[in-house]
C-alpha cells in the first residue's frame, strides 16, 4: 500500500452546527464505537460514562478549515464531513485514554475519570449478552487500543482496509498497518471451524465471516474457488464499487446498504428480534430456528422457507447479503460473526441497567466524610475563638499554646513600672531606670493588645526589626517605659532588657497596627538618652530620658548655624523634628542635641527606634561631635549617613587620618574615615572619603567595607586612594594612610611608589590601579576594600 493511501480523505471544511448536527443524530453509534475502542479494563461502568463524555466532548470549538488544495475526491468521501470530524475526535480521545500514565510524562485530559456525566450512588453498565459476546469481548480485551479501533472500524463502520487506515493515521496512530494484522487475528479466530476448534473447509472462507462482510477482492493467498454466494457477493461488491458497505450509507432505514435491523438512531434491536425466522418465530442465540428445525443446506442463497426479499433472512441480524450460514457444518447451530456481534446490546452504553455501589461501603465513607468536617469546624473554632474572647487582643494572631511563663509575661497587671524618684539615686542610668510615663500607662486593654501583638503578631501587622535582633515574646514580664497618644496613634514603648519595643495603633480601631524592635543590650547614659516615639508625614518625635536637660535641633549640613531650641512635653515626648530626607537631594540632615549633667551629645535618627551617636577623633579615644572641626568635617559627610541607614547602628565616628598637599599648589586635601558601629557587635561599615579644599563641595567617597576592623578600635590602620582631576586639566592618582605607614605603591594602570604615608602619580583619565602600603613593622597592607 501506498503512502497516497494514508492520507486523509478531503472532506472538506466542517462547521461547529454541522459538527453537531451529525454528533445528535449518530450519538449511539459515536457512544458504541467509543465503548468498544476503550480498553475493557477500565471496567463497563467507567467505560459507559468516558464513552459518554469523550463524544460529548469531541465537537470543534471553531470552523474546522479544508485542505488549502484539495485532493482527488474519492469513493468514501461521500461520508458527511461532520460526522467523520466527529468520529474521528472519537477515536482519537479513545486512543489516549487507553494509554498508561506515566510517571515523567504530563496526564491529558481523556486519562482521567470523565467529571461529566457523573452518576453517584449507582453503576450503569450495558445489558449482559451470551456466550458469543462474551468471547469476542475477551479477544478484543487482548487486543491495543489502535487494534480495537481497526476491529471497530472494519465491523461496525464497514470500512475498508485503505479507509481504515487512513482513519487510523488520522487519529494519531504511528503504525495503523500493524492495528489492522491485529485485526486480521480476531477475523481469523470469527472464521468457521475456528470458532468451534474445528479444521475449516476447504474451499473459498466465506465473506459472511470477514468482519464488515464487504466484497472486496481476494487477498493474496486465500482459495480460489468460491460458492454461488460468494460469487455474488464479489460481483455484487464489484458492481457497486465497494460503496455498499460504506460508512456513509450505513444510518439507518432509507438509506441502501442499511441494516435491517437498524432503528434509525445507530443501534440495532436486540439479538432476539434481529434472528427473526422466515416464519416469524424468534432465532435461539445458536443459530438454529426456534422450530427446531435443523439449519438449512450450505450455500449462498436463503435457507428453506425465507421469505422472498432485497434482504434475506441473514440481513436482519446485520450481516450482508449472501453472508448466511455459509461455511456452516450441517447439523450445528449458527454461530454470529465478529461485525454482527458488535452490534448487540453487550456494546450498547445507551442501553444501561443501574445497580446500586457497594452500600456497605458507601455508608461508611459517608460518617467518615461526616467526621471529618465536624472536625474541621471544631478545629476552625477553636483557631478563632481564643480562650480570652475574639477581639480582646486586637491584631494579635491565635494563640497557640499555653505556657504559664508565657501567660504571665503578657499579663498587664505583671508589667514593670519604676518609680520616677529611682533613677536619681541609682548608680547606674539606662533603660532600666526610666519611669513609666504617659497618660495611658493605667490602659489595662492597650497593654494587654500591646502584649498579644508583641507575642503573637497577625497578618495585618507592620512590623520591624533591626538586623541582629530577635522578634520573639518577652521572656518575662517587660518594663513599660511609656503609653500614650502621640500625634493620632496611642503607642507603647517596652524594654526587656535586650530590646526596645514599639506598639502603635491609630486612635480609632486596632487596624494598622505597627511593631518595631531595636537592641539596646548594653546601653548607657548615652545610648540610652532617647528613643523614638512617632514617625509621621516626615516628621520624628522622640521621647528623651528623664536626665535629659535640654534638647535642640542641629542640622549638620549647616555647622556654622546656631541649634534651633526643641520644646518636650511633661512625659518627655519633644516637638515634631523633621527627618532626614532619605531621596534625591540631600538638603538637611537634623540630628538630636541633648545635654544632660554630663555634656552635649549629637543624635542622628537612622530609622531605627534608637538614634546613633555620633563621634569624632581617633578610634582610641573620640569625642562627641560638637567641637568646630567635628561639625565641618561632619557637614561635607552627614549625606554618606545614608550607607548605613536600617543596619542597627549604634555609633557613627569620623575621624581624619591624613592630610595631603594637591599637586600644582591646589591646597590641601583631607581624608577622613567613618566607622559605624552596631548593637550586636558585628556587621560595622567603614567608608574612607576625600575631601577637596573647597568647604562647600560633599566629601567624596574613595572605599567602604562591611565587616572590616579597619578604621576601629582594634585595627586603626586605612588605606584608600582616588582618581583626582587637577585645576588645569591634569589626572592623577592620590592615596594616603594613616600615619603608621612606611610607604606606598601603585600598580596595574599606573605605576608608583613613595616614601611615607602619602603617594600621588599623575595618571590618565579613567585609569585603574592597585594600590599596597607598608606598615613600619614591614607588613604589606592592601586599600580598603
Amino acid at each position: 500500500m501506498s503512502t497516497q493511501d494514508l492520507v486523509p480523505s478531503p472532506v472538506g471544511p466542517v462547521d461547529v452546527e454541522q459538527a453537531e448536527a451529525a454528533l445528535v443524530e449518530r450519538y449511539p453509534r459515536l457512544v458504541r464505537i467509543a465503548y468498544l475502542v476503550l480498553p475493557p479494563a477500565l471496567g463497563r461502568n467507567r467505560r459507559v460514562l468516558t464513552a459518554h463524555a469523550l463524544v460529548q466532548r469531541s465537537l470543534p470549538r471553531r470552523r474546522v478549515p479544508a485542505p488549502a488544495v484539495p485532493g482527488p475526491r474519492r469513493d468514501e468521501d461521500a461520508v458527511d464531513p461532520g460526522y467523520a470530524y466527529v468520529r474521528g475526535e472519537v477515536l482519537r480521545q479513545a486512543l489516549v485514554a487507553g494509554l498508561p500514565l506515566r510517571r515523567l510524562a504530563l496526564p491529558r485530559r481523556a486519562q482521567f475519570p470523565p467529571l461529566l456525566p457523573h452518576v453517584w450512588g449507582l453503576r450503569l453498565f450495558p445489558r449482559v449478552g451470551g456466550a458469543d459476546e462474551l468471547a469476542l469481548d475477551q479477544r478484543l480485551s487482548r487486543l491495543s487500543g489502535p487494534g480495537r479501533a481497526a476491529y471497530v472500524l472494519r465491523g461496525l463502520e464497514r470500512q475498508g482496509d485503505p479507509e481504515v487506515l487512513r482513519v487510523l493515521a488520522a487519529a494519531g496512530v504511528e503504525d495503523p498497518a500493524a492495528a489492522l494484522a491485529e485485526a486480521d487475528a480476531v477475523d481469523a479466530v470469527d472464521a468457521p471451524g475456528a470458532a468451534e476448534g474445528r479444521d475449516a473447509p476447504e474451499g473459498p472462507a466465506p465473506d459472511a465471516f470477514r468482519v464488515g462482510g464487504q466484497g472486496a477482492p481476494r487477498r493474496p493467498g486465500s482459495p480460489a474457488g468460491a460458492t454461488a454466494a460468494g460469487a455474488r457477493a464479489a460481483s455484487d461488491g464489484g458492481a457497486r464499487g465497494d460503496r455498499s458497505d460504506r460508512v456513509g450509507e450505513q444510518a439507518g432505514p432509507g438509506r441502501a446498504g442499511g441494516r435491517s435491523g437498524d432503528d434509525g438512531s445507530g443501534r440495532g434491536r436486540g439479538r432476539g428480534d434481529e434472528r427473526a425466522g422466515a416464519d416469524g418465530g424468534s432465532v435461539p442465540p445458536g443459530g438454529g430456528a426456534a422450530s427446531g428445525r435443523p439449519p438449512g443446506p450450505t450455500g449462498g442463497g436463503p435457507t428453506t422457507g425465507t421469505p422472498p426479499g432485497p434482504a434475506g433472512a441473514d440481513a436482519a441480524v446485520g450481516r450482508p447479503s449472501g453472508s448466511s450460514r455459509a461455511g456452516s457444518a450441517p447439523g450445528l447451530p449458527r454461530r454470529l460473526s465478529g461485525a454482527a456481534l458488535l452490534e448487540s446490546d453487550e456494546f450498547d452504553p445507551c442501553a444501561l441497567q443501574a445497580r446500586p455501589t457497594d452500600l456497605m461501603r458507601r455508608r461508611q465513607h459517608a460518617r467518615a466524610a461526616f467526621v471529618a468536617v465536624v472536625a474541621l469546624v471544631v478545629c476552625g473554632t477553636l483557631l478563632g475563638l481564643p480562650g480570652d474572647g475574639w477581639g480582646r487582643n486586637g491584631a494579635a494572631a491565635p494563640s497557640y499554646a499555653r505556657n504559664p511563663a508565657a501567660e504571665a509575661a503578657l499579663d498587664p497587671g505583671a508589667v514593670k513600672r519604676v518609680d520616677p524618684a529611682v533613677w536619681p539615686g541609682s548608680t547606674r542610668q539606662d533603660f532600666s531606670v526610666w519611669p513609666a510615663r504617659g497618660g495611658l500607662t493605667g490602659d489595662s486593654a492597650l497593654l494587654r493588645r500591646a502584649l498579644a501583638v508583641w507575642a503573637r503578631p497577625g497578618g495585618s501587622v507592620r512590623s520591624s526589626a533591626t538586623p541582629g535582633t530577635p522578634v520573639g515574646p518577652p521572656m518575662g514580664p517587660p518594663q513599660l517605659l511609656f503609653a500614650g497618644r502621640v500625634d493620632a496613634m496611642r503607642v507603647v514603648l517596652f524594654h526587656d532588657g535586650l530590646r526596645a519595643v514599639r506598639y502603635a495603633e491609630p486612635v480609632e480601631g486596632t487596624a494598622g497596627a505597627a511593631l518595631d524592635f531595636a537592641r539596646t543590650d548594653a546601653a548607657d547614659a548615652v545610648g540610652s538618652a532617647a528613643l523614638v516615639v512617632s514617625r509621621a508625614a516626615g516628621n520624628v518625635r522622640y521621647l528623651t530620658a528623664p536626665w535629659v536637660r535640654e534638647t535642640a535641633v542641629r542640622d549638620l549640613l549647616a555647622p556654622a548655624r546656631a541649634p534651633r531650641p526643641l520644646a518636650r512635653d511633661a512625659d518627655g515626648v519633644t516637638d515634631p523634628v523633621p527627618g532626614p530626607a532619605r531621596g534625591g537631594t540631600c538638603t538637611r540632615w537634623n540630628a538630636l542635641r541633648v545635654r544632660d549633667g554630663s555634656g552635649t551629645r549629637l543624635l542622628a535618627d537612622l530609622g531605627e527606634l534608637a538614634p546613633a551617636r555620633l563621634l569624632w577623633g581617633p578610634p582610641a579615644a573620640p569625642v562627641d561631635a560638637t567641637g568646630t572641626e567635628a561639625r565641618e568635617a561632619w557637614a561635607r559627610t552627614a549625606c554618606q549617613l545614608a550607607e548605613v541607614r536600617g543596619h542597627g547602628v549604634r555609633s557613627v565616628n569620623a575621624w581624619r587620618f591624613a592630610r595631603q598637599p594637591l599637586p600644582g599648589g591646589a591646597g590641601h586635601g583631607t581624608w577622613v574615615c567613618t566607622r559605624a558601629e552596631t548593637w550586636r557587635g558585628t556587621g560595622s561599615r567603614v567608608l574612607a572619603q576625600f575631601l577637596v579644599p573647597s568647604p562647600g563641595v560633599p566629601a567624596a567617597l574613595a572605599a567602604r567595607s562591611e565587616g572590616s576592623p579597619a578604621c576601629g578600635v582594634r585595627d586603626p590602620r586605612v588605606l584608600a586612594g582616588v582618581l583626582w582631576q587637577a585645576p588645569d586639566g591634569g589626572w592623577f592618582v592620590l592615596a594616603a594612610g594613616s600615619p603608621d605607614f612606611r610607604s606606598l605603591e601603585v600598580s596595574g594602570g599606573v605605576k608608583g611608589r613613595s616614601a611615607g604615608p602619602l603617594l600621588a602619580v599623575r595618571a590618565t583619565a579613567g585609569a585603574r590601579a592597585d594600590l599596597n602600603g607598608t606598615l613600619d613593622d614591614g607588613t604589606r597592607r592592601t586599600a580598603l576594600r
